[in-house]
């Protein structure tokens, strides 16, 4: 298992497993596929030194992501990242998601982050568990603010201060 920087070149493997959580219908709140080309700003968006995007490669395969993003645009927010964790279907259960999070909890001082936050379908129990594993604490719940097939979503809000 190896932990790394995302290349352009893990696009395909990223798009694929955020394509099999969208068809899932529990944790993302994009409806519709997405392909490589539509994803290529958005992967620019992240930076090694600030808004990470890291994968988990084994045997060649990206077995799963974790993005760093701005949590609000505001000044005083800089020091807040939104996490999300994504891992591939055939590779779960295997400590991929907590040791992607758990690095995300390890360099935020490096990254000049000292809240990380996830914003979680309350009905995704694998991932309030993950992080609440890892001392994330659930500081807030929007009640039905999303819609998926015409089902209300809570969104729960965890955090963590570093």
């Amino acid at each position: 298992m190896t932990l790394r920087d995302a290349t352009e070149a893990d696009l395909a493997g990223i798009v694929e497993i955020h394509n099999a959580a969208i068809a899932a219908r529990i944790s993302t709140a994009q409806l519709e596929p997405v392909r490589v080309e539509g994803r290529r700003d958005w992967f620019r968006a992240h930076s090694p030194r600030h808004y990470p995007l890291w994968v988990v490669q084994i045997d060649n395969a990206i077995a799963g992501w974790l993005s760093f993003r701005e949590f609000l645009p505001r000044q005083a927010y800089r020091g807040t990242a939104e996490l999300s964790v994504y891992v591939h279907k055939k590779f779960r259960r295997r400590g991929i998601g907590r040791r992607l999070l758990q690095e995300a909890i390890t360099r935020a001082p490096q990254l000049k982050l000292h809240t990380l936050v996830g914003l979680i379908f309350a009905q995704n129990e694998p991932s309030i568990e993950l992080f609440r594993a890892l001392g994330f604490e659930r500081w807030g719940l929007l009640p039905g603010v999303a819609r998926v097939d015409q089902q209300g979503r809570d969104l729960a809000i965890f955090g963590r201060q570093i």
